[in-house]
């Protein structure tokens, strides 16, 4: 059987093929052009003060005049920044719910933990490093070391007596201060704390009367004189405290450790929304004021492209996989 179709039924048909094109058309210019269409949530996973919180909030303080929406900080603190990361890889890659990811969650737990609830390769969409952050080890004043070499000469004659504090089990500070209980040949005991925000409140009360943080915590402290900073952790002396020695130098060679942060999204977030984020991401943590900011908090800016951090994430895992089988570090 045989179908004719009239030359005016033909003009309907490629009318409305052209409608529904147009229309497809417009709907993915839309979603395009639409985002962000209502506030972003970035969640962090340390508890409000910390150097991860102090970031994000720099960073969506400035997003409103750029961005055209609110970016709201949301603390989700708990198991290591596990609890936060878990609830970003498992939401929908709309751009609307992001993560301030550390080495932590994205260097550490692959090798600490062994089981996480997400794959920190396969279940994120990298958008940009923000910063590189120096550690340093820090005394309160009650402590009788004020020098590395004491503190060093002091846990040995107490061994397992003098504890540390650090944000969290894998943190940065963790990994630096196990690594350097190796190097040292020391014995001193972890607290960890769900943030740097609520270690430095113990350590300032003296409860705690070592801390392996990360500068930007503790510099207004050291300020005011109520710590003491014995070393930096990383590979150079920071320009914040330019006074303050590495540990490579004071004799221990080779020794390094470095904090780091990034903006994340869930994998399988368009690539348009990532550029998006990306470009207004990286051009606050560009501007002279902020890097003002940042830096005398004792933070280096450090952007980078989506597909150069994706690689920076997979380096760090593979680098701190082989430093925690060294030390034979497992998490609790």
């Amino acid at each position: 059987m045989t179908i004719k179709i009239k030359h005016a039924d033909t003009a309907l048909i490629l009318a409305a093929a052209l409608s529904i094109s147009t229309a497809n058309a417009q709907t993915n210019a839309t979603g395009t052009q639409a985002y962000p269409a209502k506030p972003v949530r970035v969640l962090v996973g340390f508890a409000p003060g910390g150097g991860t919180d102090i970031v994000a909030r720099v960073v969506a303080q400035k997003m409103p005049a750029i961005f055209g929406q609110q970016m709201l900080v949301e603390n989700r603190a708990g198991a290591s920044s596990n609890i936060a990361t878990e609830l970003v890889a498992k939401s929908a890659p709309d751009g609307y719910t992001l993560l301030m990811g550390t080495i932590v969650a994205f260097g550490t737990a692959p090798s600490l933990f062994s089981k996480l609830p997400f794959d920190p390769v396969k279940d994120f969409a990298p958008i940009t490093q923000t910063v590189s952050v120096n550690n340093l080890i820090v005394v309160h004043p009650v402590l009788p070391a004020k020098t590395l070499k004491m503190l060093v000469a002091l846990a040995k004659q107490r061994p397992g007596e003098i504890n540390y504090a650090t944000s969290g089990v894998g943190s940065s500070g963790h990994l630096a201060a196990e690594l350097f209980k190796k190097t040292a040949g020391i014995n001193i005991t972890h607290i960890a704390y769900k943030g740097g925000g609520q270690a430095i409140i113990d350590v300032i009360a003296g409860h705690v009367p070592l801390y392996f943080a990360g500068i930007s915590t503790t510099v207004p402290h050291l300020k005011a004189g109520k710590l003491i900073a014995i070393a930096v952790t990383t590979g150079k002396r920071s320009s914040v405290l330019p006074d303050v020695p590495t540990v490579a130098e004071l004799g221990y060679p080779g020794y390094e450790a470095v904090n780091w942060y990034g903006l994340m999204a869930p994998a399988g977030t368009p690539r348009p929304i990532i550029d998006r984020l990306h470009r207004d991401v990286t051009g606050i943590l560009k501007s002279p004021d902020t890097t003002k900011l940042l830096t005398e908090q004792g933070m280096d800016p450090t952007t980078s492209t989506p597909e150069a951090f994706g690689e920076y994430i997979k380096s760090e895992i593979a680098k701190w996989a082989r430093v925690i089988k060294d030390i034979g570090l497992k998490a609790n």
